[in-house]
Order: structure tokens, then sequence, then C-alpha cells
């Protein structure tokens, strides 16, 4: 069996940086972000690169750190929320940004890892999505075709690993973590916790290791949370 376990995140990503490249990235939010190995990128210094992910991280946190670095030449993702940086880069120019609906994006997503090059939707038909993308006509609906997201590197965080690569996500850290480990050329896992393999019930499996290239322990597990909103208890 090939061994996919590495000491660190900085070891689990040598050799695959580069400038230029693309690197998908799981998360929603700061849910299930690779806490670990996006400073690992960033200290790195590879620059000019294009990210796809459905957010750039939060304020000092996750992707953000790309971002302030002034690492990230384009974004290709479906929400830019309270990420101020990321507004006012956008906006100035300075980077480059390709917005998505977000059940487009997962569907391009998932396109990438299936091999399907190109996928027709109605979402988008007759607005700003569909500009310079051909259209056609399925029982009389106008349908927008999309094409498929594949990415040089795909940077994923799962609750539990086995040695060869069988990832299980925990709850809303799922999110697009199991879609995104398929699309990339190369894929690295940071796992909360990694166990033998044959640990797992195949029934439970979410990723199957066949597309998992290199496993590391979590060095960093905040698991922060963007908005905390509590609710005020009623009186007794």
């Amino acid at each position: 069996m090939v061994d996919k376990i590495y000491p660190s995140p900085a070891a689990a990503l040598d050799g695959l940086l580069f400038d230029g490249m693309t690197i998908m990235s799981g998360g929603f939010g700061l849910s299930g972000n690779p806490e670990s190995l996006i400073p690992a990128i960033r200290d790195s210094g590879v620059r000019g690169l294009t990210v796809v992910s459905n957010n750039c991280g939060a304020t000092g946190f996750g992707l953000y750190q790309l971002l302030e670095a002034g690492q990230i030449a384009k974004m290709i993702s479906s929400y830019i929320g309270a990420n101020t940086l990321f507004e006012k880069l956008y906006l100035t120019g300075a980077l480059e940004l390709e917005l998505n609906p977000q059940g487009t994006l997962a569907e391009r997503i998932r396109a990438g890892g299936a091999g399907i090059p190109a996928f027709y939707t109605r979402t988008g038909v007759g607005t700003l999505v569909a500009e310079g993308k051909p259209t056609e006509m399925f029982d009389g609906i106008e349908y927008l075709r999309e094409t498929w997201l594949r990415a040089d590197l795909a940077i994923v965080k799962a609750w539990r690993a086995d040695t060869a690569g069988n990832l299980m996500f925990r709850k809303t850290a799922r999110n697009f973590n199991p879609t995104v480990a398929t699309a990339g050329k190369v894929t690295v896992v940071e796992a909360e916790e990694i166990v033998p393999a044959g640990s797992f019930d195949p029934d439970h499996v979410h990723t199957p290791g066949i597309y998992v290239d290199r496993i590391v322990a979590c060095t960093i597990n905040e698991k922060r949370v963007e908005h905390r909103t509590v609710r005020q208890r009623a009186p007794a």
C-alpha cells in the first residue's frame, strides 16, 4: 500500500505548489476549512493563485490569509459576505472574481470530479451570470451551459481518515469537502483523526481513498464561528 501519511502540512504540500496554479478548497464559511494547510500555503510564498472555494475565509482566518498576503490573483466563488478585504480588492481591480450561484459552483466542482466537461442549468438564465455563455432550449425552456471546474491541488478537511485515504466528515463540515476531494489533480487532506485502514464500516465512508493522495493530521483545529447569534432566554 502507498504510504499517504505525511508528518506536517508543509511536508504534505512539498513539491505541489507553483506560481499561477489553481487551488480548490473545501469549507463553507469557516466550517470545514483546511485550517492547517492554508497557513502552510501562505508560508510557501506561492503567488498568482486562482482559488476555487465557496468564500474566502473571514478576517485573519482561512483563505483570508492568502488574500491578505497578496497571493490570490483570482477567486472563483459564490459568496463574499462580510469579507471587506475581498470586497475592496475586487472593487479596486486588484482581484479578479468569477462569481457563481452557489448550486452552480457545487455542480461545476462535482462535474470536474466526475469528468463531465459541461452541463445545463436554468439558474442564471437572463442574468449577468449568462453573459458570454451558450444557451439551449429543452422542452421549450431555456437552459444555460456551464463548464466543469478542476484544480491542480484540492485541499480538504476531514473528521476522520484511515491510512488508505478513506474519509468521514462530521455534520456541516461535510459541505463542499467531499466534492472538492474528487476534483483536484492531487488531493491533500488534513484530518482530525487518522486510524488504521479497515477501521471504517464501508457504508460510512463519505469519500473513497482512491481520490486522496496525501494525508496529514490537523495542527490547527479551532473551528471558529463567523457570526455567533445568541437568543436571550425568556424570563422564568
